[in-house]
């Protein structure tokens, strides 16, 4: 029957197949293009504050050592010269009025006692006192510009909004000074022009465009500089730029007569936001044009690897980092992270000390992203492991890798409480429009809803639960950019969501972990299986903007390995809680078990305490060791071969958590004793001493020889954490019939996790199912001749 087939029909079988299998390379389909809301509608028209005469002319900026391009040290231009203010009787109300005078809807705090780095020149302002309704700094109480007892200790520092006053227009009193100013405009955007851009996601080409009384304009390539296209890919999430075909946009701007700014743009190649480029000269006005023999600026920017658009999908399958030297850890989302180096084949962080945004930007292009967005310090993003490999780091911003950059190897004694941090720009890739969640008490819960494409036409619906898990929800927290899932739930009864969503548009969900969005995982394609349904059983998530992060102390197992023989009759307990190799069952209970034993002790270097999985209710009392177990699985100890063939496991069936010991500072929150709360503190650790039941490896069967020994912690998944490659930690060991050695310790960073091996592999095997029965339904169908 088969020999009857046609040839014809046989590929037309293959293609379906194939079209089926590739559902993980669904394309976003945006009307336009590009994200929805680019462009926006223009917005009202900004007034300009009116001021009494005899007001004083000033301009403001924010300077100094910023974490944000909207945040800093508060500086003022008045009569020739750049100064400070400071922070004497200064309040949220000046905030206020600083950061509307320089176009920012409100001010979200102050800081006093130059944070954001001390100033130069005289210290205009002293006892500031504004009301917040002031329209200008000039215009509030003060002890008179120019008069101050301050020292430039207390220069004050502001942090403003994100968001812009809708129609805001840069207004310059001081026009012989014009290029000592920074840049201040509502928006800027990269427009793409050409239709093969437009279809593109992310938009890597076009116009250069700001938005400034509402209505965007095109900046004069007159004084463009590569400087300046550097700036400004780096700020949409780009780490370099490249030349493009300047006789197309030539040939456009004819066609379509351009609006023009009226500034030129300066910016030195490093900042990290064209906020902090100065502006350069006004461009004089000829007949209706701004830019006399110029055309508008275009930028071309070059992607990430895990950015760049390819014909087929327009982006990758998930973020693969590149293998470099440097990477970031507890992050939860692409692009941002603790920094870590690796150094004579070992992982560590580095100092704070000096950490500024320059040096962040090396690192975010380093790993292909734009430029820093956020230099964080004191362990903000969790605490790493190992040794603290550089410090006091001082950067060009020009260096292609933070190892370049120079460091002071002499300066020792710092802590992992100071390893640095950053949040880089990453290019706007849309995924946040494709999913929502509905029907939480709050944002940051909710049934997850997914929108695809039905029949030529934009639908929302759900995904099914079936095998939704921890994995998952993560990837839809940071699709969705709220942080890390703190639950993954099965069933969302109790959030009704929008009943034209109820019906199922995603099933078979099955992610690695390191995707951007949930249509990036593996799941099914047109033909859609989930025996529960959507609605009520559709998967949901909640997420939470920290996580705990677990990690095992390598040397504490090296130091505290040996071997012990002990007798049947003391195990029986052990033996109930199937701590023992299954051959202890037809072992006599006057016979020995040969048991390799050892300390572990577990740490949260992350964010928030670890906490079970299950509710205080569902614990489990052990008689043997007379306390509640409140995970039922928490660790898994494994004796491999050198191939990587289990030969031996201890299996810790249950867990009680506790706070064993903690830094210097930090409280103990839970213990085991007396039906108390449990969870691992952040800062602590739960250390489970070699001499109690069950911290054991059975090897009573093993022959000598050498072998892999591994441990794995939350090994399953079951309690969300920021950071799970380093959960898992391998050493050498030596048996030789009498003694046992352990050696080489280490976090497997560079190891594949056994159970993400199990996890991969059951996702292709489920994908290979699914593919052939439905190349079998495909069979079915046909008319065989």
């Amino acid at each position: 029957m088969l020999a009857a087939w046609s040839l014809p029909c046989c590929f037309t079988i293959l293609l379906g197949l194939l079209e089926l299998c590739r559902a993980q390379y669904e394309h976003l389909g945006y009307p336009h293009g590009y994200p929805q809301g680019y462009p926006e509608p223009e917005q009202e028209q900004y007034s300009a504050p009116e001021l009494p005469p005899d007001t004083p002319r000033i301009q403001l900026r924010l300077a100094g050592d910023k974490r944000k391009h909207n945040e800093g040290r508060v500086e003022v231009f008045y009569d020739g010269e750049w100064g400070t203010v400071c922070d004497d009787d200064f309040s949220i109300h000046s905030a206020q009025v600083v950061c509307r005078e320089l176009g920012y809807l409100e001010a979200v705090s102050w800081s006093p006692s130059s944070k954001y780095g001390k100033g130069e020149g005289r210290i205009w302002f002293d006892n500031v006192q504004c009301t917040g309704k002031e329209k200008t700094l000039a215009l509030c109480t003060s002890n008179g510009i120019g008069v101050s007892d301050c020292k430039h200790t207390e220069d004050v520092g502001v942090v403003c909004s994100d968001k812009r006053i809708p129609g805001f227009k840069f207004i310059n009193t001081m026009a012989n000074n014009v290029q000592s100013l920074n840049i201040q405009v509502e928006d800027v955007r990269i427009r793409a022009i050409l239709s093969s851009y437009r279809k593109r996601i992310p938009v890597t080409e076009g116009y250069v465009e700001v938005k400034d009384g509402g209505k965007w304009k095109q900046i004069c390539d007159v004084e463009w500089t590569k400087h300046n296209s550097r700036v400004i890919c780096g700020m949409f999430g780009f780490p370099g730029e490249r030349k493009y075909n300047a006789r197309v946009y030539k040939m456009f701007a004819r066609r379509r007569k351009p609006s023009y700014w009226d500034y030129s743009v300066n910016c030195t190649g490093n900042e990290a936001h064209v906020s902090s480029c100065k502006l350069g000269h006004a461009v004089a006005a000829k007949a209706n044009s701004t830019c006399g023999g110029g055309t508008p600026v275009v930028v071309s920017c070059v992607p990430g690897r895990a950015f760049s658009p390819t014909p087929m999908t327009g982006f990758r399958k998930a973020f693969r980092q590149e293998q470099t030297l440097v990477r970031l850890r507890g992050g939860a989302i692409v692009g941002e992270g603790r920094v870590e180096v690796l150094k004579n084949g070992e992982w560590g962080t580095i100092c704070d000390d000096n950490w500024s945004l320059l040096s962040a930007t090396v690192v975010c292009r380093e790993l292909g992203f734009g430029s820093a967005k956020e230099a964080l310090s004191g362990g903000r993003l969790g605490q790493g492991m190992g040794p603290v490999h550089m410090n006091e780091i001082e950067c060009s911003g020009f260096e292609k890798s933070i190892t370049e950059c120079f460091f002071n190897k002499e300066s020792l004694g710092c802590s992992h409480e100071e390893d640095a941090a950053v949040r880089c720009n990453v290019p706007a890739m849309g995924f946040q429009e494709r999913l929502r969640l509905s029907g939480g008490r709050n944002p940051n819960e909710g049934r997850v809803e997914v929108l695809v494409e039905r029949n030529g036409s934009q639908a929302w619906g759900t995904v099914c639960s079936d095998g939704w898990g921890t994995i998952e929800a993560m990837v839809v927290c940071r699709q969705l950019d709220l942080g890390f899932a703190s639950n993954a739930f099965q069933e969302t009864w109790y959030w009704p969501g929008e009943v034209s969503a109820d019906p199922v548009v995603m099933s078979g969900v099955r992610c690695s972990g390191t995707e951007m969005s949930l249509s990036q995982c593996l799941h099914h394609g047109a033909h859609l299986t989930c025996p529960k349904g959507g609605g009520r059983n559709a998967a949901g998530v909640s997420c939470s903007e920290t996580a705990p992060d677990l990690v095992l102390n390598p040397q504490i197992v090296e130091q505290t390995t040996y071997m012990e023989d002990r007798p049947m009759f003391m195990l029986q307990c052990a033996y109930e809680e199937n701590c023992l190799s299954t051959t202890s069952s037809e072992t006599p209970a006057s016979s020995h078990r040969r048991l390799l034993r050892f300390s572990s002790q577990i740490h949260n270097n992350g964010q928030s305490d670890f906490r079970p999985k299950a509710e205080r209710h569902s614990w489990v009392w052990h008689d043997c060791h007379s306390h509640y177990h409140s995970m039922e699985v928490f660790t898994h100890y494994d004796l491999l071969s050198l191939n990587g063939t289990k030969v031996a496991e201890g299996h810790k069936a249950s867990f009680c958590l506790e706070d064993t010991e903690c830094e210097e500072g930090i409280e103990k929150r839970y213990e085991c004793a007396n039906f108390g709360e449990q969870g691992i503190t952040v800062g602590c650790w739960d250390t489970y001493r070699h001499d109690i039941d069950c911290q054991w490896i059975d090897i009573t069967d093993i022959k000598p020889g050498d072998y892999i020994f591994q441990v794995v912690i939350n090994p399953n998944y079951e309690v969300p954490e920021s950071d799970y490659s380093n959960n898992f930690m391998k050493c050498r060991c030596r048996y030789d019939g009498h003694r046992i050695w352990m050696y080489s310790c280490h976090n497997g960073e560079t190891m594949v996790h056994q159970a993400l091996v199990e996890r991969l592999f059951y996702i292709r095997h489920s994908v290979l199912l699914h593919c052939s029965t439905t190349l079998l339904e495909l069979k079915d169908n046909f008319t065989l001749k």
